[in-house]
């Protein structure tokens, strides 16, 4: 018969502090207060533990203790991957992440697929506040968020009366926009666009859906862009916008070859992203159409690969947003929200980056009608 494991008790807070002759405050603060050790104190406590096999103050313990976690979290309603294979989410996760190093704290992601009704995420989430990006008005997650009393600040969308909110002027930046294809001279314009609402439509998007929309920035887009050529006698009833559900590349080749099919004569495609855009330049490609010179494209982002493709569109510094979004929150000198009068706005500047995908319309002898 072999003789039993004997196996060596883990180290305690309490024995690590009898065999260093410290007390076990001075113990916890090298981890927790490194500033209140001095370096070579805080160095002995540390390579004693790691001989010791202790492994640090219980994360729970002292969460349940200071009553804070130590982390934010991230709602965004979309698949978890959707933040890293999207362009823009990308960079509003890595400005987020660097308000977070700099604060000492951590970033937990929310995800909620579109159209998820169990909001069990968030209820779960041990999180010290939530940074919530771009979710539509009418979303379950959201009211879950509000309900919890700790801060939340919103990027983009929705606009709540009382709630923190991150973004740009969208509606400033589409007028740019707007007018600089009616200057270069077009009146025959097409839109692709995001979704409008959690419910499925690929497809052609009425009126009535653009003015009704969930998604605060898809509808101030359609609308400034829905003023500014009504402006200049364009009959928006009369323009075709194609809404999409997924925001790919694919997508918007196909949203692209929707719109081209039933409307030929369309001489401006208008969409609400850089990822559309680039997807409808694929499809251009594909019919043979000469970009700019048989149709312009334009874009709204200011991506990596809009600027390669030297694709006119609207910047923005999505980095920024998260940054922005999370020094807004970890401000220890924030009030609170659901007050109106101590609600703050950060609104982001924008840009128009005239690139080599816009010109004036080909003219009636020039009109081409695709395959």
């Amino acid at each position: 018969m072999g003789r039993p494991i004997r196996t060596r008790r883990q180290a305690t807070l309490a024995s690590l502090a009898a065999e260093l002759g410290v007390s076990r405050t001075t113990v916890s603060n090298a981890y927790n207060r490194p500033d209140q050790l001095s370096p070579e104190l805080r160095k002995r406590v540390l390579d004693t533990a790691r001989k010791l096999g202790y492994p640090g103050p219980d994360p729970v313990a002292r969460s349940l203790r200071t009553r804070k976690a130590g982390a934010i979290g991230l709602l965004l309603t979309e698949n978890l991957s959707y933040a890293f294979r999207d362009p823009a989410a990308l960079g509003v996760l890595e400005g987020l992440a660097l308000a977070c190093e700099d604060a000492g704290v951590g970033v937990q992601l929310v995800p909620a697929r579109p159209g998820e009704e169990d909001v069990a995420t968030v209820h779960r989430a041990g999180v010290d506040g939530f940074v919530v990006y771009s979710v539509p008005d009418d979303d379950p997650h959201l009211n879950a968020v509000l309900q919890r009393p700790v801060p939340t600040v919103i990027i983009d969308q929705p606009v709540l009366s009382g709630v923190d909110r991150v973004a740009p002027d969208d509606a400033a930046a589409m007028t740019t926009l707007a007018y600089h294809l009616i200057e270069l001279g077009h009146r025959e314009i097409g839109v692709l666009c995001m979704r409008l609402s959690r419910d499925r439509n690929d497809g052609f998007a009425s009126r009535d859906r653009q003015e009704k929309a969930h998604y605060h920035v898809q509808r101030t887009r359609l609308t400034t862009l829905a003023e500014s050529f009504e402006a200049v006698g364009v009959d928006w009833s009369t323009v075709p916008v194609v809404e999409r559900f997924e925001h790919t590349l694919d997508e918007g080749a196909s949203a692209a070859r929707q719109l081209l099919d039933a409307n030929p004569q369309v001489t401006a495609i208008i969409c609400t992203s850089d990822i559309l855009a680039l997807g409808a330049l694929n499809e251009a490609q594909r019919r043979g159409l000469r970009v700019p010179a048989d149709l312009s494209i334009t874009g709204f982002d200011g991506i990596a690969d809009a600027e390669r493709a030297e694709l006119t569109t609207v910047y923005q510094p999505v980095r920024e947003k998260g940054r922005s979004a999370g020094n807004l929150l970890l401000d220890p000198t924030r009030r609170g929200q659901g007050n109106p009068l101590n609600q703050q706005i950060i609104t982001l500047e924008t840009e128009l980056r005239i690139g080599k995908t816009s010109a004036p319309p080909r003219t009636a002898e020039q009109h081409w009608f695709g395959p």
